[in-house]
């Protein structure tokens, strides 16, 4: 497999913007149809996708997006410019996108607008209106993998309920403790919170994002008003706020939480063969953390616009994580969140979860909230979110095989199916 490290605007350089990305080329019998994979704030330069489906014969572009902290519509010219680099490469007449993890909340967005306009989300049950956005070519088919339930719950699912002061990420209610025994936890991985202590966390979780909204959305009326601390967005620290794995509340220590689906669906085994069966997380407990404290590691630094657009989601009185789910999220408050953007995208859909972590959890609401009529869904047995094996979980060494393969193996299976090759070849 050779890769060719290229700059995006080799091909496609609007106003003088610029985007990096790895192009990755198969050897030989290159496909017609090309992968593009984009995460919504990470370096994906170096992902994992990249060079598998490149041995499985499909040109993949995997790029950055150009300013990943700004509002979550000026992102979407990234994937664009992606996607017109790989039209341009020869042969290539097909192109799918691929969102994973928080990706997904990137891509899902795309294709939402692409096919649709931003329209779509510029009504009043929004949180903020989308801003106008340029004419954005859609994809011919869109893959979700491992999605999580987007960026907006993420950050929500992340929230410390316990800090009472904004500005100081020391001052919290000890009310909140998820490392108290008294409320469930064990440091034995056998952590079990209450019915009690889960409902009360939940209420203050919403109560504090719905402060954090309000305020934002304070803020970006002064803004507008000409009235801000700058004259065009203002920085926002959010204690306790960050969305990334370790700030995760409650659920990567207690595994009776996001444990298995609600219906029944494939699950793809190491030797290849297919159950139907209702998923379970196989993934084992997290050591508990505590982040909070630690501007580096807990707080969210972003900004009023971007908070806005790309980190919050309104939530329903029944708010809260359950063993098959989180219920109370209201999807139609925001576009940061695939559940809710896929409900706008027709698109051929390929949606995977790999059942080493808890993310895979996500990909059922999505599957169902998806609008297109061709649409699949599959879990890989034993992968993690990363894409890896789950070697924790396995009962005996092998037991989940190369998950990467098994994962890599069915996408290109299902691309194949969707999109022959219809080249013959001819290339130059």
């Amino acid at each position: 497999m050779n890769r060719t490290y290229c700059k995006v605007d080799a091909f496609y350089r609007p106003m003088g913007r610029e985007m990096n990305g790895v192009l990755y080329t198969p050897r030989e019998d290159i496909r017609d149809t090309a992968v593009v994979v984009i995460h919504s704030d990470a370096d994906y330069l170096n992902f994992t996708a990249g060079k598998n489906l490149a041995r499985r014969g499909f040109l993949t572009l995997c790029a950055n997006v150009e300013h990943p902290s700004d509002p979550l519509e000026k992102r979407l010219p990234s994937v664009k410019l992606a996607i017109e680099a790989v039209k341009a490469q020869p042969g290539i007449k097909k192109v799918v996108i691929l969102g994973h993890s928080g990706g997904a909340t990137l891509m899902s967005c795309y294709q939402a607008v692409a096919e649709n306009g931003p329209g779509i989300f510029q009504g009043d049950g929004r949180i903020v209106k989308m801003g106008e956005v340029e004419p954005l070519p859609a994809a011919d088919g869109v893959m979700l993998i491992d999605s999580n339930f987007g960026n907006g719950v993420m950050t929500l699912v992340s929230l410390d309920p316990g800090i009472v002061d904004e500005a100081d990420g020391t001052k919290r209610q000890l009310d909140y403790d998820a490392s108290a025994p008294e409320n469930g936890f064990s440091a034995d991985g056998k952590t079990c919170y209450t019915e009690g202590f889960r409902k009360n966390f939940y209420a203050a979780q919403a109560a504090r994002q719905k402060r954090l909204i309000d305020y934002a959305l304070e803020r970006l009326n002064a803004l507008e008003r000409r009235e801000g601390r700058y004259e065009d967005d203002e920085p926002l620290i959010v204690p306790g706020g960050s969305q990334i794995a370790p700030n995760n509340r409650l659920f990567p220590q207690d595994l009776h939480m996001l444990a298995h689906t609600k219906g029944m669906y494939d699950l793809i085994h190491a030797d290849g063969s297919v159950t139907h069966e209702v998923v379970r997380s196989l993934r084992t407990a997290r050591p508990m953390l505590d982040p909070t404290p630690r501007y580096g590691l807990g707080a969210m630094t972003t900004t009023v616009r971007t908070y806005l657009s790309s980190n919050c989601v309104r939530t329903a009185p029944d708010y809260g994580v359950r063993e098959d789910g989180i219920d109370g999220i209201d999807y139609d408050s925001a576009f940061c969140c695939p559940p809710g953007n896929v409900q706008y995208i027709h698109a051929p859909m390929l949606i995977m979860g790999m059942t080493g972590g808890y993310e895979c959890i996500a990909s059922e609401i999505i599957y169902q909230n998806a609008a297109s009529e061709d649409k699949t869904i599959a879990f890989v047995e034993g992968g993690t979110h990363m894409l890896g094996t789950a070697k924790d979980a396995e009962q005996y060494p092998g037991q989940f095989g190369d998950a990467a393969k098994t994962l890599f193996d069915a996408i290109a299976d299902w691309l194949d199916v969707k999109f022959p090759e219809t080249n013959g070849g001819d290339r130059q």
